[in-house]
Order: structure tokens, then sequence, then C-alpha cells
């Protein structure tokens, strides 16, 4: 079982919205830069969110995204689930016909495991994974970048 680049970026998205959640809105402009996802994907991904009441838009100036329930509300599970990303390890995606129409031989084990990576994923809210001492520093560091950015468009522009 492989989780897909469309799992991963919007676990990722949605980690940056949780980041920013006490500081308003987030332009999609803003999420694609500093977490390097394409802004189309990006716009795609967020439609799927919406839909699942997982991320609200705002239109107009100081507009973007935010969060639609706080961060300790929101699981990786429900991440992933809202953009039919598929927590199944069996063969038969659960139907029990992997073999023959019949279920397989290791049918349980790998349902087992499936159950099991949906309860560790939903046990994970963005708020408790933001808090992580390891995640902070990936913050301060993407912060850092973000200030020097902003700093050389200054510097242009003068």
């Amino acid at each position: 079982m492989r989780l897909s680049t469309k799992g991963r970026y919007a676990v990722t998205a949605m980690m940056d919205l949780a980041i920013h959640e006490d500081s308003g809105p987030v332009t999609l402009a803003d999420i694609s830069l500093c977490q390097d996802i394409s802004l189309s994907y990006l716009e795609q991904l967020m439609s799927q969110l919406r839909r699942h009441d997982l991320v609200r838009g705002m239109r107009g100036p100081g507009g973007g995204y935010s969060l639609s329930r706080p961060a300790s509300e929101i699981s990786v599970a429900d991440i992933i689930t809202a953009v039919d990303e598929p927590l199944q390890a069996t063969r038969c995606g659960g139907e029990e016909n992997c073999q023959e129409g019949e279920r397989c031989l290791t049918h349980e084990l790998w349902n087992d495991l499936s159950h099991r990576l949906y309860e560790f994923l939903d046990g994970i809210t963005l708020d408790a994974y933001v808090q992580r001492e390891d995640v902070q520093e990936v913050i301060r560091r993407q912060k850092s970048r973000q200030g020097q950015r902003n700093n050389m468009r200054r510097i242009r522009a003068a």
C-alpha cells in the first residue's frame, strides 16, 4: 500500500493552514510557494477538502483558505479520506473477492492492517502534529525562508 501524492499534498496543505490558524486565511499562492505544491493541484485539493467541510474559502482582499473547524478536531485520516485516498491494504479493496471471486488466504491480515492504519491516522490531529518539536523546527525554517523571500521582493520593488 502506498499513499499517493494527492494524500500527501492534502495533508501538507492542511498542516500549513493549521500553522496559520490564528493568523487568518492563507492564499493558495502562499501555500504553493512555501510547500512547493503546484497551484493548480492545490486548487483541486481545496475543492475536495471544501466539499468535505474541512476548509472554507474567503474571497476578496485578505481572502484565502482557513480550516473550517479547530485543528484539534481534524485528523490526518479525515484529510486523506476527503481526497478519496483509500486507506486499504487489501488487494481487493476490502471486497473479499481477491482470489477467483473469494477471499484470499491473507485477506484478514491486510484488512487488519488497513484498520490499524486508519486508527493510527485518525488518532493524529493537525494540532497534535503541529505541536511536535521536530515539526516546530521545520516551521521555523520555513518562516525564516519566507521572510528572506519577502525581503528580496521589497528590495526589488524599491
